[in-house]
């Protein structure tokens, strides 16, 4: 809206002139509201209606907070009606004393949106004061040659009322000597003068008695009187002359007190007596005598108080000259004061925000200031500025008002206040200046969003952890106060699924602590992938996401497990046939098996932990791969059996057993009749080997009951139940014979199927697995697959297809070198210093071993062809049992000196088969005999 300025005469009614509407923001360009009223008005008498002059409805008068702003209270404003009330007494002599135009400046203020209305209220003076007349009584010596028509001039009255209120006339009681005369001087003032009408004569009467009334124009006009006492002396003819009618003089007001201001000078013609002139003050205000001291001898006028400008700008004085015979004459003596730069500027706060919002736009006024200097001219013209690199800048608004408005962007993180010194300084000489500091306080506004301190976390979390354990914490800072700074935090993303996401993992809301809510297993879930939310309480809310990788860790928790060599489809046990004239360094087998861990852990080695012929058979520690150690001797038995241990690299390792029977025959049919009908005799050293295993078995029992019974005793004291989960049964119970389940991930590339055919009985026995070995032969009970299987009873491979699960075609990134790739007896052995072996059982190799023997069976024509009776080997070995139903364990691979496994991916493999033959597997046809 605009604000509407009426300028008002000092007429008794107060008359509207020029209504416009201005803009809002322009307020200086309106003239200010006039108003006249008299002095002495009761308080509470209505000057005005404001609030319609200012164009403002009733309404508006509260709302927009309508008030009159001055030094001294001496108006109000109705709040209700928007009338402009008088406070307190108005005495015009007291506020404008001498002054002849009394003029009140007042401000009227308005908000939403703040602008400010300038007022003038006109004092017009009223009869509220006497005339009063310095003496009551008046002295006059007349000498009786005075001629007729001589004027005796007389002590005015005084009278602080001004124009018609003021002294308008004298009277004297009628006599016929003397008659009165008023006498206007040049600035209005009246003075009464005596006239002789008639010569005296001192011997008829020496004295006359006259009263002097002065009367001032007010209705009812007020009076004063005074005693006139005349007494009739001699003749002095001749009057004080004064050297000028009139004297100004011009001073400093810093002029210090007691200094020489002027001097006036008479002269009489007269002699003697009548001569001597002396100087006095006539007709001058009681304020004037008080501020300068006049020699009555010199007539040196002297101040006698400090000046001020700013107080009285100038003093009038009438100065009389007085001879000795009684005659006097006036002068008038001016006195002007002159500015000087002695006042510093005054900064007046006339409105202040109290909050100012950081998102405040630019030009927004948040301080509304006023300066007051009351020097003269120059001295009085005063400029104002604030500080540098601050965001507000100061714009002149009206007459000596200014704004102090917004100039840039606020940040309350940066600067939450601001304390700006404003400096008035005048432009005198030298200008004088003062400062006054206010204090702006930042509003905070949610402008921040939450920050992590990571830009992504990654956790590690190794498997089988304790459910609700912490395993990481996520942190974000708000920079924002209050409510917009406090974060709270949620998970509003995974890559697992959305049902599953709560019973895996949760996020506390205030301290951003990431739980685990179940037991994790690194065989299951490798890792996954959190989005937490960091989210402020604003209005509106703002948040921020960070992306939080969980990594599950390997533990050894699984056995190794050992997949050749397996049992029969029937459960009998399988054989691998040497040829008599095999050289050392012969291939005779391989055994295989993984490990479902990772890494370190799934990094197996061999060993051989009993052997009937120890030193006729080498086993590769990394490779499992069996060669003959030497050439068959003639005391050498045809069948061999080896007792092998798997161990994985965990700490502690993990272990399997598997045991491998051996025939030394140059063909199958060589070797069939033999197992089937002829009992081998007895080999009294292997019957030692077994009764010395046996004891050591009982020592190793007698020895483990007595380590359970005091670990289960010390644990009986102790109040944790977990420790008791490794006594729980089921641990170290040898089942029947399963079927190892499917694997994902393991520690070989290859797959493999293999049946043999069953036949009426089994020849071997094999340890039970609740047998002890020496504490050098590694045995670890606990897993089915680490037993020996029975040649007896066994399950059928196809009672689990699990077992038959195709795998995905491998991966042609699987390369082996042709220094890696394994052959015949002449190929490279296997490194028995520990480190990871460079060549790979192919499975290619194995395939054409197998597919080799099934021909050669099938060669010899009498028993060994695919009809009834026989021992099916064609069916058995054909091409259609390729080696790919195994799963693919190469990811779990450990490379000794890398942290990284190997990629699920196949080699390719080189299709040659092996130049030397292998032995035949078989199945045994009687049991063996002790």
């Amino acid at each position: 809206m605009g604000g509407s300025c009426v300028q008002r005469r000092p007429a008794g009614r107060r008359q509207v002139l020029f209504p416009f509407l201005l803009p809002l923001f322009y307020p200086a360009l309106c003239e200010p509201i006039r108003y006249s009223i008299p002095e002495e008005l009761a308080k509470g008498s209505v000057v005005g209606n404001l609030a319609k002059d200012l164009g403002l409805s009733v309404l508006d008068v509260s709302a927009r907070k309508l008030r009159v702003s001055t030094e001294k209270l001496l108006f109000n404003v109705d709040t209700e009606s928007g009338d402009l009330l008088v406070k307190d007494r108005i005495d015009r002599e007291q506020i404008c004393k001498e002054r002849r135009r009394c003029e009140l400046q007042l401000e009227a203020v308005v908000e939403n949106p703040l602008n400010i209305f300038h007022i003038i209220v006109v004092v017009e003076d009223i009869n509220d004061h006497a005339p009063q007349f310095d003496k009551k009584e008046i002295l006059l010596e007349i000498f009786e040659s005075v001629s007729e028509g001589a004027r005796i001039s007389l002590d005015p009255a005084t009278d602080p009322d001004i124009n018609m209120n003021s002294v308008k006339d004298y009277q004297i009681n009628p006599n016929p000597y003397f008659s009165l005369m008023v006498r206007v001087n040049s600035d209005g003032g009246k003075y009464p003068e005596l006239t002789l009408e008639k010569l005296l004569d001192r011997e008829e009467q020496h004295s006359h008695h006259l009263i002097l009334t002065a009367l001032d124009g007010g209705n009812p006009p007020r009076s004063a009187t005074t005693r006139i006492e005349i007494s009739v002396r001699d003749a002095n003819d001749n009057f004080p002359v004064f050297s000028k009618d009139e004297y100004r003089i011009s001073i400093s007001e810093n002029l210090p007190p007691g200094s020489s201001v002027l001097q006036v000078t008479a002269t009489d013609k007269d002699e003697g007596v009548n001569a001597e002139v002396n100087y006095y003050f006539r007709s001058t205000a009681q304020s004037t005598r008080y501020m300068f001291l006049l020699n009555e001898k010199t007539g040196m006028i002297k101040n006698n108080q400090s000046l001020d400008f700013e107080d009285i700008e100038r003093y009038t004085m009438e100065v009389e000259a007085r001879d000795g015979g009684g005659l006097s004459t006036q002068c008038k003596v001016i006195i002007e004061i002159l500015d000087e730069n002695d006042n510093r500027p005054e900064i007046i706060i006339t409105s202040l925000s109290d909050e100012i919002l950081e998102d405040s736009l630019p030009g927004m006024v948040v301080v509304l200031f006023k300066t007051r200097d009351k020097d003269f001219g120059g001295n009085g013209e005063v400029t104002c500025n604030i500080e540098k690199d601050i965001p507000f800048k100061i714009y002149s608004s009206s007459n000596n008002y200014y704004k102090l408005v917004t100039d840039g962007p606020l940040d309350r993180e940066q600067t939450p206040e601001y304390n700006v010194t404003i400096t008035a300084t005048d432009r005198g000489i030298p200008p004088l200046s003062s400062s006054t500091t206010i204090t702006l306080h930042i509003t905070d506004v949610n402008d921040n969003t939450p920050i992590f301190h990571q830009a992504s976390y990654v956790v590690h979390v190794a498997e089988n952890n304790p459910p609700g354990a912490s395993i990481a914490q996520v942190s974000a800072s708000d920079p924002d106060l209050g409510p917009n700074g406090r974060v709270s935090y949620s998970i509003v993303a995974s890559d697992l699924e959305p049902r599953a996401l709560a019973s895996y993992v949760s996020v506390s809301a205030q301290s951003g602590v990431v739980f685990a809510q179940r037991a994790f297993d690194h065989e299951q879930l490798r890792a996954f992938e959190l989005t937490v939310q960091a989210r402020d309480q604003g209005s509106p809310a703002l948040s921020a996401n960070v992306s939080l990788r969980v990594l599950v860790g390997d533990r050894n928790d699984n056995a190794p497990r050992v997949l050749y060599p397996a049992l029969g489809p029937d459960g009998s046990a399988l054989f691998d046939t040497v040829p008599r004239a095999a050289q050392p360094g012969y291939l005779v087998t391989k055994v295989v098996a993984v490990d479902a861990d990772s890494g370190h852990n799934a990094w197996l080695s061999y060993h051989v932990l009993q052997a009937s012929e120890p030193g006729l058979f080498s086993l590769g520690l990394r490779t499992g791969e069996v060669r003959t150690a030497r050439a068959l001797g003639d005391r050498d038995a045809a069948r061999q059996r080896l007792l092998v241990a798997v161990r994985d690299g965990g700490q502690p390792p993990l272990s399997a057993t598997a045991t491998l029977h051996l025939v030394f025959a140059d063909s199958l049919q060589e070797v069939l009749p033999d197992v089937s009908d002829r009992p081998e005799p007895s080999d009294p050293q292997a019957e030692l080997q077994f009764y010395l295993v046996v004891a050591l078995a009982l020592i190793s029992v007698l020895f483990l009951l007595a380590v359970i019974l005091a670990v289960a005793l010390r644990l009986r004291r102790s109040p944790s139940p977990a420790a008791w989960g490794c006594f729980q049964p089921g641990l170290c119970v040898k089942s029947g014979p399963v079927v190892p389940p499917n694997y994902s991930e393991g520690t070989l590339p290859y797959s493999y199927n293999l049946c043999v055919a069953q036949t009426g009985k089994a020849e071997f026995n094999f340890l039970k697995c609740n047998e002890r070995l020496h504490s050098t032969q590694d045995i670890v009970c606990g897993d089915s697959s680490g037993a020996l299987i029975p040649l007896q009873g066994g399950h059928d491979l196809t009672a689990h297809p699990e077992m038959l699960t195709p795998q995905a075609p491998p991966n042609t990134d699987w390369r082996f070198s042709q220094a890696q790739r394994p052959g015949t007896s002449g190929s490279q052995n296997g490194d028995e210093t520990g480190t990871w072996p460079n060549n790979q059982f192919d499975t290619e190799m194995l395939q054409a071993m197998i597919l080799a023997s099934a021909s050669e069976a099938a060669d010899g024509g009498s028993t060994l062809g695919g009809g009834a009776g026989t021992m099916g080997l064609s069916a058995r070995y054909g091409p259609q049992f390729t080696l790919q139903h195994v799963p693919d364990y190469r990811q779990n691979v450990y490379i000794p000196g890398s942290n990284a496994t190997l990629t699920n991916a196949a080699g390719k493999r080189d299709g040659k088969a092996p130049t030397g033959g292998n032995g035949n597997k078989k199945k045994s046809g009687k049991k063996e005999k002790k």
